[in-house]
């Protein structure tokens, strides 16, 4: 596993140094779109915290015989997302199973059911582990987060076609850039940047959860709410989405460098093996945030082409 991660065999990670729209449906994916962003950051958010301690703690003591590594947790990792894959592609059939000529309708139901189901997970794991982590657990989170992904990328496939292999491979380039960068040491977790992060990110999730109300009570149009509003730049209308999820992406960019760096330090201060599923799961749910953020950025765009 070791000799096949090359960015995780950097030195930098053992340094010992300190047009099909049904237009009701569509507005409602809009809705349901940023409540499971607005879930997302306060998952990751709680994760990063719980891992803040866990790693921060002494090195485990002699009778733990298991220690946490970058290979160890890597196939964590890629285990975690094995099961979000599979999961992913029932949400998908599942969605589109009711879609016919006459009925060009997808369901939303697995959808749904991901979201909710990954939600109470992601809580009670996020709030648990400090105590005991449940690979378990995380195993059925993964699972529920694959629904909610299959199915939101089905439906708004259908909305807007080839959104899902753009939205997917701008994912995969900005989570290769990241740990690229962070390999190389040159970008870093601070605590500066962390206090940055957090007033940012607390700012986005009300912002979130303000249009949410608006678009439930019917006070902003389109799709995503006011995502969807255009204000005028030097004469030139540009989507407020646009802006606000460059700015996002470049959010959980940084998140995705604080999980790397809760691997890096759990593994210098030689924590528990187990502490690696949780590394996982941070990363999981953030690379599952980018990629809800990349795809409303792209459908934003092409709603206004």
């Amino acid at each position: 596993m070791a000799s096949g991660n090359f960015a995780f065999n950097n030195p930098a990670f053992q340094e010992e140094r300190p047009g099909l729209t049904p237009p009701p449906a569509a507005s409602q994916a809009g809705a349901q779109t940023g409540y499971a962003t607005a879930t997302h950051q306060a998952t990751d958010a709680a994760v990063n915290a719980q891992l803040e301690g866990a790693f921060a703690a002494p090195p485990a003591g002699s009778v733990n015989t298991g220690r946490m590594t970058v290979e160890d947790t890597v196939a964590k990792t890629l285990g975690l997302f094995a099961v979000l894959l599979v999961t992913a592609v029932v949400g998908w059939v599942w969605t589109m199973a009711p879609v016919t000529a006459a009925n060009p309708v997808p369901t939303i139901v697995p959808w749904i059911v991901g979201m909710l189901g990954g939600f109470v997970l992601a809580m009670v794991i996020s709030f648990t582990s400090r105590k005991k982590v449940r690979p378990a657990l995380i195993f059925a989170y993964a699972a529920f987060e694959g629904l909610f992904v299959g199915g939101i990328s089905a439906y708004f496939e259908l909305l807007w076609p080839g959104i899902v292999i753009q939205a997917a491979i701008a994912t995969f380039a900005v989570v290769g850039v990241v740990l690229a960068l962070f390999a190389s040491g040159k970008v870093r977790a601070s605590a500066r940047a962390n206090k940055i992060f957090l007033v940012a990110i607390l700012g986005y999730m009300v912002f979130g959860l303000v249009n949410l109300v608006l678009m439930w009570t019917g006070v902003t149009q389109g799709t995503f709410g006011l995502y969807s509003q255009s204000i005028s730049i030097m004469g030139i209308e540009i989507p407020l989405g646009l802006i606000i999820g460059v700015l996002v992406v470049l959010l959980a960019s940084y998140s995705l460098v604080q999980d790397f760096d809760m691997i890096q330090r759990g593994v210098r201060n030689g924590a528990p093996r187990e502490l690696g599923w949780l590394g996982g799961f941070g990363i999981m749910v953030t690379v599952v945030w980018l990629y809800i953020e990349i795809l409303r950025i792209i459908a934003i765009v092409r709603g206004n082409n």
